[in-house]
């Protein structure tokens, strides 16, 4: 893959244009509380610029008495290594995506369904409504919590070196690439689609090769890794969404008291509304971006996919797995599927 001369961090601040500063590293001798923060993206992302700050007002609100240390871009482990920390209270907070965190707790993929979302406002009614209170609940069953309502890791499109993607009909013997993940796996064997799972390092040349015709990412993937170079076009299916949840460690959320816990979930829900409204702004940003370089953007007919999944057995299998209590939450927002 050549190298980027567009760079994840000068894209990311950039584009959200937002105020960057260096990742808290001093040693806090004098917190009572002394955490770690993991997450898996770029320092300059969204998710670490307003976590950092959140951070900062939490040690200004406690008195100092609660120090966090942010760990970005996986300097901890892996997404999976760092969901057995987690889990184990080697790491106190984790933030990980919805899809991710599936692996270990199937009913998180529930906000994932393909098409079940059509814009953000359906995404934030039903993620700080019911839906997220019930997969919230679901989570608090396990030795992880969620300590703040979610944030945004955002909407899913299709690009193609080949034929546009305007409707299910173009998608059926589409060569794609797929992440090893069950949901985009069946979502696209369900639409006729030559789903093809190969690891993401392996995609840019898989694509140049026409080893496959395309692929699905979020726009901020197909600029820092420089996808639209080998591809044509992209269709705005908006198929997946995906949710960041900030987890904690029971026993180590418990050790901390009343107060301090109320003061980390106001700040950082105050910073989840803030990295939301970063993902809107940068995929605008992006899309214009990427138009600049060459890149066609597509509005597709979202219906027919749709229609095309009922047909299959898409919505009645992800509903046998994830179960009738899930499954009718999810569609009080999203009409019936199954």
């Amino acid at each position: 893959m050549p190298e980027a001369s567009l760079s994840r961090r000068r894209l990311l601040a950039g584009a959200a244009a937002l105020p960057l500063f260096g990742i808290l590293t001093r040693r806090a001798s004098a917190a009572e509380f002394v955490y770690k923060l993991a997450t898996g993206q770029d320092p300059n992302h969204p998710v670490n610029i307003r976590a950092q700050q959140a951070i900062e007002r939490i040690r200004e609100a406690s008195g100092g008495r609660l120090e966090i240390r942010l760990f970005p871009a996986n300097q901890l482990g892996a997404d999976t290594d760092l969901l057995a920390q987690v889990r184990s209270g080697a790491v106190e907070f984790l933030n990980l995506s919805s899809s991710v965190l599936a692996t270990f707790l199937p009913v998180a993929s529930l906000p994932n369904v393909g098409f079940v979302f059509k814009d953000y406002d359906s995404v934030w009614a039903a993620m700080d409504g019911p839906l997220g209170t019930y997969v919230r609940a679901e989570i608090g069953r396990t030795p992880i919590i969620t300590v703040s309502k979610a944030w945004d890791n955002g909407f899913r499109h299709v690009t193609s070196s080949t034929r546009e993607i305007r409707s299910y009909d173009d998608i059926r013997g589409f060569k794609i690439r797929v992440p090893q993940a069950p949901m985009q796996t069946s979502l696209f064997r369900s639409l006729d689609a030559g789903a093809t799972p190969i690891n993401f390092n392996e995609l840019y040349s898989a694509l140049q090769t026409r080893v496959v015709e395309g692929q699905e990412n979020p726009l901020p993937i197909l600029a820092t890794t420089r996808l639209y170079e080998v591809q044509k076009t992209c269709s705005l299916t908006g198929h997946i969404w995906d949710a960041y949840w900030i987890l904690g460690n029971k026993r180590a959320w418990a050790r901390l008291p009343e107060d301090l816990r109320a003061i980390v979930s106001r700040e950082l829900d105050r910073s989840a509304e803030d990295e939301r409204a970063d993902i809107v702004a940068l995929n605008a940003n992006l899309r214009t971006t990427l138009a600049g370089k060459g890149l066609r953007f597509i509005d597709p007919d979202r219906d027919s996919f749709r229609e095309a999944l009922a047909r299959a057995s898409f919505y009645r299998g992800w509903k046998a797995k994830l179960g009738d209590a899930a499954w009718s939450r999810l569609e009080e927002f999203a009409g019936q599927l199954a």
